[in-house]
């Protein structure tokens, strides 16, 4: 059976995507993509007229120059003609159960499972926008663990999610619950909360046991929160390694939410695998981070501030966290730029749910607008977060033996990286979801 995609036209899109499914689903059949060309992030090249054929598994078992090759009468095909095609895209700081639009004591109008809810939503925001792979730090009930086995069961759709279930963090600080008075508190510590080398050991084996596929800590006060400042340290670099250690013994790897340069320097010196936001780092972690013999990659949300400033006194957000949020935001764009140029390594990050999911393309324009160039910015979104997440056999690159997680636009995001604001077919596992 062949598949010919006339993309130009929504309606025929909405028609096909059934076509595809139900033919692949039936007959178990090999697919090739083609399209015109193929961004080879691992090589920064360009590829003319690629055929990408994929197995029944969703995964590229080869990549062949469309003008030589034929497709047997079993293949689905499906044409991207005129398009441009690139990995799907990996978001390495999302929070898919926090609805950007309510902030501040406006959550506090809805039941605990709403947020569960709204995550559906926002994976299906996503992936929509091309981002075929995400990495949830921090979610309450775990939500993102049960998306994600909603997700691989088929009773939901969205992107792959790696998820830390809950964040660990210390009694009052940024991952603690800090805008109710005590009379509410729970009668135990929040989930995720420790005070001790012992109970954060305790916490990454918790989160671990119930599905946590990475282990988020906050190292530092944060914007967000009540009765914290994003430069305080409220987690010492000893406290840090036990979770370090304790989380590379089991094979996770460790995010650290971690705006203030006190905190990013201990955060590195204990063997974090990714700085969260690392707003506010000096030149000595700068300095730290690049030159460590174990990888270490900034995760820089320099784009939404532009929604929180807008939109966040009428979505309920408090005067004391936009002022946090206002002063923090240029120097952790200008830090982005010092950090790129000393080389330091880097991954896309938007920290969605803090703003739109749907929106979180538009963080590129940025990161080329502070020093990167549009390979740059896209290889972040792929081959680097996949290095990043230890995933490099999965995602990051259209390369044999990685799903066939592919994504296509009209035009060349080399040339205009703004392309990947309005990605025009998402293609997950072989198969198109949008």
């Amino acid at each position: 059976m062949h598949l010919t995609v006339n993309f130009a036209k929504n309606l025929k899109v909405l028609a096909l995507i059934g076509t595809a499914f139900c033919a692949t689903a039936a007959n178990a059949q090999n697919t090739v993509i083609t399209a015109d060309k193929m961004i080879d992030v691992l090589t920064g090249k360009t590829v003319d007229y690629p055929a990408v054929f994929v197995g029944a598994d969703g995964r590229i078992t080869s990549i062949a120059d469309a003008r030589t090759v034929k497709s047997g009468s079993d293949v689905t095909h499906i044409n991207l003609s005129g398009k441009t095609i690139l990995p799907g895209l990996i978001d390495m700081h999302v929070h898919l159960d926090g609805p950007a639009d309510i902030g501040g004591y406006r959550g506090l109008e809805f039941t605990d499972s709403f947020w569960g809810m709204t995550a559906v939503g926002s994976a299906q925001a996503m992936l929509k926008a091309g981002f075929t792979t995400v990495r949830n730090v921090g979610s309450g009930n775990r939500n993102d663990i049960g998306l994600k086995q909603a997700i691989e069961n088929a009773y939901a759709t969205g992107p792959r999610i790696v998820p830390a279930g809950y964040a660990l963090g210390a009694t009052g600080g940024h991952c603690d619950s800090t805008f109710l008075p005590p009379s509410l508190e729970k009668s135990g510590k929040e989930e995720g909360i420790a005070d001790s080398e012992d109970e954060l050991r305790y916490q990454v084996r918790r989160q671990r046991k119930y599905g946590a596929e990475v282990i988020k800590v906050c190292a530092t006060g944060g914007v967000f929160s009540r009765n914290t400042e994003p430069g305080q340290q409220q987690l010492s670099e000893r406290e840090l390694r036990v979770i370090a250690d304790e989380a590379h013994q089991w094979g996770l790897r460790v995010a650290a939410h971690a705006h203030g340069g006190d905190g990013i320097k201990a955060a590195i010196k204990a063997g974090i695998d990714t700085i969260e936001h690392a707003s506010l780092v000096d030149d000595e972690g700068i300095k730290l981070a690049a030159a460590r013999p174990r990888p270490v990659w900034f995760s820089m949300d320099i784009f939404n501030t532009d929604y929180t400033q807008s939109e966040g006194a009428k979505n309920g957000v408090l005067e004391d966290n936009l002022r946090k949020d206002r002063e923090v935001a240029q120097i952790q764009r200008d830090n982005f730029r010092k950090a790129h140029k000393a080389g330091v390594k880097m991954v896309f990050a938007s920290d969605a749910g803090v703003m739109p999911h749907a929106l979180v393309g538009g963080q590129f324009k940025v990161m080329v607008e502070y020093g990167m160039t549009p390979l740059e910015a896209i290889q972040a979104a792929t081959r680097n977060a996949a290095q990043a997440l230890g995933r490099e056999k999965d995602v990051g690159a259209i390369a044999v033996g990685r799903f066939a997680d592919i994504i296509a636009v009209d035009g060349d995001p080399l040339a205009n990286v703004r392309e990947l604001e309005s990605v025009d077919v998402v293609v997950k596992g072989g198969k198109i979801v949008n």
